[in-house]
């Protein structure tokens, strides 16, 4: 995934030295103040959540308030989160069209982003107390209450990031280019503010105009991802009909509060766990006594290694962080081209996209209601169909690689290698026999992993890391919030896209296809593609799912299927150069320029391709064991 990127040194030179050191002193001071609470949210979750398994489970005896305290405790970690990646810069944003410019021109648009981003948080700052007063009238079922408690995160999260993109600005120092890009979002606001009587006839051009206009300008402008789309619904909402703008508060509440979604911090840090005690490690050395012999052998290995870790986390980001710096160094002292790796870690982060617990997973069963355990079940063939096409390739490339000074691994050693990883190898069947044999729910079960990570850690591994545990917790809320703040917004566009009527005229559009089925399946392969390389697959399903979902029920898609085929081609989107952003994320983790993976990389998409039409034409791989 992208992340905004800080502004430049250059544009603050010709500030004041201490007023850029007082900005920076209270940041930093704020930070701490959001960083500490934000962590401690994290470990609350964790442990609530693990309690409510042993007391139902264990005990028979269950916590009727658990789920309601973890809803309660969700939002506010959200929201903090949110206000922690806004100071670190970190909500995921699209890069390529900004990097492809003058550095003095990156450095106007980043504080342009900075200030797009605090003219939303500004505009919904009123709609959000507002609506966290109306929820004082209600009253918690459990607890008793009042969900204003709850529901305070919202103004809070959003005054706490105010408060950062104006230290921010502070701490840039050029006062020209801070006031210039103020200028030219106030005037572009201000435009559309006096253009409202020319807007409201126009009905439904206005989804072209905010949706697709507004959206897309923001998002290739840098602006990041969650920020755009609520610029693009806000203006929708507020200049084109008379919908009260608390409603907004309330879709995104809606879109952030859903309990499935806990399981998305819990995994994050789950994944970082198994980095930190050496439980990817471990897996990835037994692969490599098995295959590292033969030829493209650790290629191999870093499918497997990717296919495995991947049932752990639910995180490409983690993933690839945990696999790559195992592996890359003996690849590269083999002769492998650092383009070439950086390419197969990319494509390997979008063939394992729909192995479970992945957080795209997660989200579909959240916004359209599919069953998370069938969607785990169905995740499990598809990747390995992907991994298949992707080794045939290795294959070809690597069939005259010289290893000639490779000793191969003796019985006893492989041996010896699978003791070790055992514990790391069972964590994946933990996980999905918890959610099968119902002991816990989808969200319920990454605590269970967690549990068990932390003692294989301690009792095992003995690689456990004391000093690593803060800022893994924090990183856990920090990357959670970038992800719920868009889930949330994305939420929000697709309640607008829906009130609007788009929707039915979507349904009538697709089932009309000639071609049936078949033509259905194929336009969205299309789209998904394109809407993974620029948005991302948790936003874009949030905001097409709940719209096509219902229309390939109709033509007779299976829902499980049809969620493996937009996934995978999401994928494709998201790792391939120049706008998938996940494949800059694959270059910042290996350490790897870019432009040296950019022509190794579309064999791998192109085998990426095959695979996800294999699994298109043959629904069984996906519904088969259902």
């Amino acid at each position: 995934m992208a992340h905004a990127e800080g502004a430049t040194a250059a544009a603050g030179e010709a500030g004041s030295p201490r007023r850029r050191s007082l900005a920076a002193s209270l940041e930093a001071w704020l930070g701490m103040l959001v960083e500490i609470p934000a962590a401690i949210l994290v470990v609350a979750e964790i442990v609530i959540l693990f309690a409510g398994v042993v007391a139902r489970y264990g005990l028979r005896s269950p916590l009727i308030w658990s789920d309601e305290l973890a809803s309660i405790l969700f939002l506010w970690l959200a929201m903090l989160g949110a206000a922690v990646a806004f100071r670190r810069s970190e909500h995921m944003r699209m890069t390529a069209v900004v990097a492809s410019t003058s550095p003095a021109t990156r450095a106007w648009l980043d504080v342009v982003a900075t200030c797009a981003a605090l003219a939303f948080l500004l505009l919904i700052a009123a709609p959000s107390w507002e609506y966290a007063y109306e929820e004082s009238f209600i009253t918690t079922p459990a607890l008793q209450i009042a969900n204003s408690w709850r529901a305070a995160a919202l103004p809070v999260g959003t005054g706490l990031m105010v408060l950062f993109a104006l230290l921010r600005l502070a701490r840039l120092g050029d006062f020209k280019t801070v006031l210039s890009a103020v200028l030219s979002v106030g005037l572009v606001i201000a435009i559309f503010w006096l253009a409202t009587p020319w807007l409201r006839p126009l009905g439904n051009i206005n989804l072209l105009i905010f949706f697709v206009g507004v959206a897309g300008f923001c998002v290739f402008a840098g602006v990041p991802i969650a920020f755009g789309f609520g610029l693009a619904i806000f203006g929708y909402l507020a200049l084109t009909t008379r919908t009260p703008l608390m409603v907004l508060v309330g879709r995104m509440d809606e879109g952030m509060s859903h309990l499935i979604l806990l399981s998305v911090p819990l995994f994050v840090f789950l994944g970082l766990l198994i980095e930190m005690t050496g439980m990817a490690r471990a897996m990835v050395a037994f692969l490599a006594s098995l295959l590292g012999h033969v030829r493209g052998g650790l290629h191999y290995v870093l499918v497997g290694a990717m296919y495995l870790v991947s049932g752990i986390s639910g995180s490409k980001a983690a993933d690839m962080a945990a696999v790559a710096p195992v592996l890359f160094p003996e690849m590269k002292a083999r002769g492998a081209r650092p383009g070439d790796l950086v390419a197969l870690l990319a494509a390997t982060g979008a063939q394992t996209e729909t192995i479970p617990p992945s957080l795209v997973l997660i989200t579909i069963g959240s916004v359209t209601g599919v069953s998370i355990s069938a969607l785990f079940t169905g995740g499990l063939l598809p990747g390995v169909v992907l991994a298949i096409t992707l080794s045939a390739l290795v294959w070809w490339r690597y069939r005259a690689e010289d290893l000639g000074h490779v000793k191969r691994a003796g019985a006893g050693e492989i041996v010896r290698a699978f003791v070790i990883a055992l514990p790391a190898l069972a964590l994946p069947f933990v996980i999905r026999a918890a959610v099968v044999e119902g002991i816990a729910t989808a969200t319920e079960v990454s605590t269970i992993g967690i549990v068990y990570g932390l003692v294989v850690g301690l009792l095992v591994y003995r690689r456990f890391d004391w000093r690593r545990l803060v800022p893994m917790l924090v990183e856990t809320a920090c990357l959670s919030g970038a992800i719920l703040l868009i889930i949330g917004t994305a939420t929000g566009m697709a309640w607008g896209l829906t009130q609007s009527g788009f929707s039915r005229a979507l349904a009538a559009a697709m089932t009309g296809l000639p071609g049936g089925s078949a033509s259905f399946i194929a336009v969205s392969i299309v789209a998904f593609t394109v809407l993974g390389s620029v948005l991302e697959g948790i936003p874009a399903i949030v905001l097409f799912g709940p719209l096509l979902f219902p229309i390939a029920r109709a033509v007779g898609v299976h829902e499980v299927h049809y969620a493996m085929i937009i996934i995978l081609a999401m994928g494709i989107g998201l790792f391939a150069p120049p706008f998938g952003v996940g494949y800059y994320a694959a270059c910042a983790i290996g350490r790897v320029d870019p432009a040296e993976g950019i022509k190794p990389i579309w064999g791998y998409m192109l085998a990426l391709l095959v695979g996800l039409i294999v699994v298109a034409i043959f629904p069984w791989i996906s519904i088969g064991f259902l």
